[in-house]
């Protein structure tokens, strides 16, 4: 506080929450503010204001003025308090003397005086204003994204390249700084004498997966040497899209890794979901502007999706829908379990549906209405619904807790306590594989199913999606397509990554064995290449021309 004698916290008074404060030693305690949804309270200096974000929005009230807690909300009209954002606020500070608000949302910078919006403050304006602002200062920056300088030639190798059913013998894969230059056999590639080359004779050489529904968590310890991503890069994952994530980090990690500044896939996400459901996160949508607003505050930060959870009523996710139409987001939902909800949501457009429809085998009327729709299809059978989830079928039949790839790239104690101590089932107990039948009936209606592992285990998680989509009766190079192109196109990212193309960005896989002889090959993996940059598949590594060890993670220290 002013006075340097007590200290304000942000905690929990029976059923809500509030601001409250302890003298230094912890005594005394006071409550100020109480609040049914705030997520944070922000005195000014002079201890006069207080600065409450609720459900997004950024308001000023007064500070209480005597010991007994004021209630206050975005519905309150009984004590002065007053909504200063159009959408949402991030990162709030006020000014030393107390009469200005800043905050920013994305790339801009918002303020708001006092003296603006309350006419009881000496110095009021005669007209206050009511509808907060819309554009703010801009106070973002450039900087470039990371490319690799030379060229490296991969050399030998049998290529698959998912054009088509293609797959290439006695290749050469040349790229050139981060984007393939050529590919082709080898004795029509032209390998400039000044390329890394690399002998591959022997592997197989496919796109770099893609995972359309990889919960990440993340945040970690050493922001610059997140396990998580490396795990996922190490087997292979090239791309990851979060359908849930935290907005501030996951924009920020996903902007440093562009940058150069942190080794891992591409990161790409909804933030924080539209969630349906009661609680300080929920996004409140009862009419289109409520929507459009919830779209641009996310849009702002970075998302070029939302993942639409748990809006209860229909208009609520069309309003949604039809914003995202207005802005040029995509809109991937999730249903609840609730089969009648996933089919409101393809007939009413939405991008895709994440998790499987909990009802197997489908029916020839809904495979159809599917892929007639162009509805794209994320089954997550790592988790999947109606039944005993994919999971722990391979913790059944694997010995995940000696996995020696896992092992390097994870915490040995989160290996240990998913997968030592196994529920054993029968096969037919484990519904996700007639949920795979019915997924090898939508492709072959020509419908679009992509891989999505949950981030249940980061990395082999998606080689496991991946062979459970074959289980179901997919071929070997129907399955493969779900785990490149079908989710890069489903992103909107196929004019440069999903399949092996001139002119494509060079986010690929190194394999000793061939998936297309044995799916369960796909883990072999002796090289990764994102975006140019070649990876060792063991280590962390990177190697080919910019070679650099990976930092150690925490628990190597």
């Amino acid at each position: 506080n002013k006075s340097g004698d007590r200290i304000f916290i942000y905690t929990r008074e029976g059923e809500k929450v509030a601001l409250a404060s302890l003298g230094l030693k912890g005594e005394e305690r006071r409550v100020h503010l109480l609040s049914e949804n705030a997520e944070t309270f922000l005195p000014s200096p002079n201890e006069q204001w207080v600065a409450v974000v609720e459900r997004f929005n950024a308001y000023i009230a007064v500070f209480p003025p005597t010991g007994q807690p004021v209630n206050i909300g975005p519905t309150t009209t009984d004590y002065p308090i007053k909504r200063v954002t159009r959408d949402a606020a991030q990162y709030l500070n006020w000014t030393a003397d107390s009469k200005k608000l800043f905050w920013s949302l994305g790339p801009e910078l918002f303020s708001r005086d006092l003296t603006n919006t309350f006419g009881f403050v000496e110095g009021a304006k005669d007209t206050l204003q009511e509808k907060p602002d819309s554009v703010g200062l801009p106070i973002g920056f450039q900087i470039d994204t990371d490319v690799p300088s030379g060229s490296i030639a991969l050399v030998g190798a049998t290529v698959i390249t998912m054009k088509g059913d293609e797959v290439l013998s006695n290749a050469t894969i040349l790229v050139e700084k981060n984007r393939i230059k050529a590919i082709g056999a080898s004795s029509e590639v032209t390998v400039p004498p000044d390329a890394k080359r690399i002998d591959v004779s022997g592997h197989t050489i496919m796109p770099g997966m893609i995972d359309v529904h990889a919960h990440g968590n993340f945040g970690e310890w050493s922001p610059y040497t997140n396990w998580r991503y490396y795990a996922n890069l190490a087997f292979g994952v090239t791309t990851m899209h979060d359908p849930s994530a935290s907005t501030e980090m996951v924009f920020t990690n996903s902007e440093m890794i562009n940058a150069g500044l942190m080794v891992g896939p591409r990161v790409y996400s909804t933030g924080t979901i539209l969630y349906g459901a009661e609680g300080s996160f929920k996004a409140i949508v009862n009419n289109f502007d409520e929507a459009m607003s919830h779209l641009r505050r996310l849009k702002a930060v970075g998302a070029f999706s939302v993942k639409s959870y748990n809006q209860p009523r229909r208009d609520q996710r069309q309003q949604i829908v039809e914003a995202a139409r207005n802005l040029k987001m995509m809109v991937v939902p999730e249903g609840g379990s609730t089969f009648f909800w996933n089919l409101s949501m393809v007939l009413d457009g939405h991008t895709g549906v994440e998790h499987n429809l909990p009802i197997a085998p489908l029916y020839d009327d809904v495979v159809r209405l599917i892929s007639k729709s162009k509805t794209g299809l994320t089954p997550t059978l790592i988790v999947n619904y109606g039944g005993l989830s994919g999971e722990y079928y391979w913790y059944q039949n694997t010995k995940v807790w000696e996995h020696e790839r896992l092992l390097k790239f994870t915490p040995r104690d989160l290996i240990d306590s998913r997968s030592r101590r196994r529920l054993m089932a029968n096969e037919d107990d484990y519904s996700y594989m007639e949920t795979s039948k019915s997924l090898k009936r939508v492709i072959d209606a020509k419908g679009k199913v992509q891989l999505g592992a949950h981030g249940q285990l980061q990395g082999l998680g998606a080689h496991w999606e991946l062979w459970m989509l074959q289980q179901g009766g997919m071929t070997t190079l129907e399955a493969l397509r779900c785990a490149t192109l079908y989710g890069a196109e489903y992103l909107g990212l196929d004019k440069d990554l999903g399949s092996l193309e001139p002119g494509k960005l060079a986010d690929l896989i190194v394999m000793e064995k061939n998936p297309v002889e044995n799916i369960r090959n796909s883990e072999f993996i002796k090289y990764v290449m994102k975006n140019g940059r070649m990876y060792d598949g063991w280590t962390g590594d990177e190697i080919g021309n910019h070679p650099r060890k990976r930092v150690k993670f925490h628990w190597e220290e």
